[in-house]
């Protein structure tokens, strides 16, 4: 399931990194893409959600904790991660 998530994550979004983690029904993601220039959190984690809400809905992906960045962001954040 990883790798789908991953997959329909870069189908609809042009990222720079991407990564995802997790287990059965929980996962992670961090997703860095200059298409996130100028938006707002909650627009970045709605965009990424887009991607995979088919999975939400069925039930397959009960968790998903997103990080969004824009590569600038990225470069700041990694030093913690």
């Amino acid at each position: 399931m990883v790798e789908e998530i991953k997959k329909l994550i870069e189908q609809a979004i042009d990222t720079t990194e991407l990564r995802v983690d997790g287990d059965g029904s929980h996962y992670q993601v961090i997703v860095v893409s200059e298409q996130f220039e100028g938006l707002r959190a909650v627009k970045k984690q709605q965009m990424v959600y887009a991607a995979v809400n088919e999975h939400i809905a069925s039930g397959e992906i009960h968790a998903l904790t997103i990080k969004a960045y824009t590569p600038a962001e990225w470069e700041k954040a990694k030093l913690f991660v």
